[in-house]
């Protein structure tokens, strides 16, 4: 029996119609589907009659599968001789674990290839109305992982540090360290004033943009109940999004046929 072949495929921030050319004909010739949960059910009705649809995501933080287990399992499903695409939200190589499942396969000798997707800060901030660059604000984006405790001794994230970059910083998965983080930023020198927006389920009908500044986003966050999915951006140009926001969730409802 020949090997099979694993795809890792982006899924996107969450509108299905994001999605890739690439990643739909892929969606329509898998033997397996291993999604995650924040890929849109739509995304799921593009495969074929007789694909099997397996769930290794998490949800609330927590694993339906240890990341070991999945592994473990496209190695096995490629062996077997089956055709998998790994389905993952927004991109497989930014804060997707991809790089470990890609690890996993090279070292079982398991052909694979990645499919990029559309990852969230970039999505977000489209569908927010904030450019990430800017030629009078910035020329360089951030993009960070707020899922550490920032507070822990030996954080790898030095938040002080990114403080003084002049750079937008794009947040992943930090809504619940938010406070620490925007008090790390501040003791680092940045403004309190600094514009910044969180974004929570970006791109979805459940879209929704908060702006504030660097202080005050915390309060806004907990005032209204912020929760996972959300994307924190922090910078001058979080500003434009009260003149540059377009997107209405009741009117730019996604349907894929």
């Amino acid at each position: 029996m020949s090997c099979g072949v694993v795809y890792l495929v982006g899924a996107g921030p969450g509108d299905p119609e994001l999605l890739t050319l690439k990643a739909r004909r892929l969606l329509g010739e898998a033997d397996v589907v291993v999604y995650d949960h924040l890929v849109h059910p739509e995304l799921l009705e593009m495969t074929r009659p007789g694909c099997d649809r397996v769930f290794a995501g998490k949800k609330g933080g927590g694993f339906c599968k240890p990341q070991g287990e999945i592994d473990e399992m496209l190695v096995r499903l490629a062996l077997e001789g089956r055709q998998v695409v790994r389905l993952k939200g927004g991109d497989p190589f930014v804060f997707g674990r991809g790089g470990e499942e890609a690890s996993a396969l090279a070292a079982a000798g398991v052909p694979f290839e990645i499919v990029p997707g559309v990852t969230s800060a970039l999505a977000a901030a489209a569908y927010s109305g904030i450019p990430l660059t800017h030629r009078l604000h910035n020329s360089s984006i951030v993009l960070l992982t707020g899922h550490e405790d920032p507070a822990k001794p030996g954080a790898s994230v030095r938040w002080e540090d990114y403080a003084r970059l002049n750079a937008t910083l794009c947040i992943y998965m930090g809504v619940r360290n938010l406070e620490t983080i925007a008090r790390r930023l501040r003791d680092g020198g940045m403004e309190p004033s600094t514009p910044a927006a969180i974004i929570q389920s970006a791109t979805t009908e459940g879209h929704r943009t908060l702006l504030g500044t660097l202080e005050n986003l915390p309060a806004l966050s907990a005032e209204h109940a912020v929760e996972a999915p959300a994307m924190i951006i922090i910078g001058d140009v979080a500003a434009y999004a009260q003149k540059l926001a377009w997107f209405d969730p009741s009117r730019h409802l996604a349907h894929v046929p």
